[in-house]
């Protein structure tokens, strides 16, 4: 259970459902949806097909697949819905996109993009699906908005299979990175208001993404490899552990990376510029993050506008484990994880669907901070 009052806030609920209500064409999958949302937010021991049809008074659990597998509604629409009602509430212009991914353990070898591959769930390699999220993070709260299946090439190199499991035809292979850039743009492009972009060390080593968001002029802090090139300030290039290594005891500043469960999150920060030939008004920067008591160092790259302190560029990083909330929760609070589907479609609408409701439960926690009462159904 979470520590929001569902009950009380049953009236934001009606008006999530009101904003995703026409993309059902008919009214019972309409009606179903709501009934499915709630059975993700309720106190269920587990959130599967019988457990949501039992909550929802339903004899077996075929309504419930059906709306999963079948039913006429328009998934990637409800998506961009839930985006939207996400920035709506806790938007904000200094706003900052996450990117990462997370596992679900799966038995078998028929559920769609399923192969032995490693899970940052698990900490090894499993049995499992792998799905790369994109989350949005403010003051005001933070959320999931968008999601994609990763296919491995085992799989998109046997159509036969795919199309087993509901898997288009022009859907190929994209690596991880990929998927994250898709993802990016959908967001930028749909005016989502965001000042960074901050992820882990798989996404962040990839220079052409680094790139991308360049020309795209979004700020970034991304992790890195400790071996990764910089091009210095005077046209060398040096590693990146190198060069942090070369920097005097003098510029390492004690700060806070946010809020944790046991206080704040401090560390030595120290940064050094890099790059030549920066644009008016942006600087790039590689930043380290030295820990308190083992003394190991984490490397991002940085860019944004010239005048960003070293605190600032800090609590950007530290703004990454929102996405690990995200999943957390998602996962505890929504069922992210507790799906029984096996085909392509089902996954992308129980996990668009999940994500609804934890932004459903994100927004209530968020007005419930402000002290904003709870609005009746209208």
């Amino acid at each position: 259970m979470t520590d929001v009052d569902v009950d009380q806030w049953h009236g934001e609920l009606d008006r999530l459902h009101a904003r995703i209500g026409p993309r059902f064409r008919r009214s019972e999958p309409r009606r179903r949806v709501r009934q499915y949302l709630c059975g993700l937010v309720s106190g269920l021991g587990r959130k599967n097909g019988w457990t949501l049809a039992e909550q929802a008074g339903d004899v077996s659990p075929d309504g419930m697949q059906r709306l999963l597998r079948w039913a006429d509604w328009d998934v990637d629409a409800v998506r961009d819905d839930v985006r939207d009602y996400v920035v709506e509430h806790l938007g904000d212009p200094a706003g900052v996109l996450i990117v990462d991914d997370t596992g679900f353990l799966k038995k078998g070898t028929r559920s769609a993009g399923v192969q032995r591959q490693y899970s940052g769930t698990a900490g090894r390699t499993e049995n499992c699906q792998v799905g790369t999220f994109l989350a949005y993070r403010s003051a005001k709260g933070h959320a999931l908005i968008d999601r994609q299946l990763y296919l491995p090439a085992s799989w998109t190199d046997d159509r036969d299979r795919c199309r087993d499991a509901g898997i288009p035809d022009e859907v190929q292979f994209a690596t991880k990175v990929q998927m994250a850039r898709q993802m990016l743009a959908r967001a930028l492009d749909a005016g989502v208001p965001v000042g960074w972009v901050t992820m882990d060390e798989a996404y962040g080593q990839s220079k052409s993404l680094r790139v991308w968001l360049e020309h795209r002029d979004v700020g970034y802090v991304v992790a890195t490899r400790r071996n990764d090139d910089m091009i210095t300030t005077t046209m060398g290039q040096a590693r990146a552990d190198d060069l942090i290594a070369a920097l005097p005891a003098r510029a390492w500043c004690r700060l806070s990376a946010g809020a944790g469960a046991h206080g704040p999150r401090e560390y030595w920060w120290a940064r050094v510029p890099v790059r030549i030939c920066w644009q008016p008004g942006r600087g790039h920067w590689l930043l380290a993050r030295r820990s308190m008591t083992t003394g190991e160092i984490a490397y991002y790259v940085c860019y944004g506008p010239r005048r960003t302190r070293l605190v600032d560029l800090a609590r950007i990083a530290g703004a990454r484990w929102a996405i690990e909330e995200c999943f957390q929760q998602a996962k505890n609070e929504a069922g992210l994880d507790e799906y029984q589907v096996r085909d392509w479609r089902a996954w992308y609408a129980h996990i668009t669907l999940s994500m609804a409701a934890h932004a459903w439960l994100s927004v209530a926690r968020s007005l419930t901070a402000k002290g904003d009462p709870a609005q009746a159904t209208t």
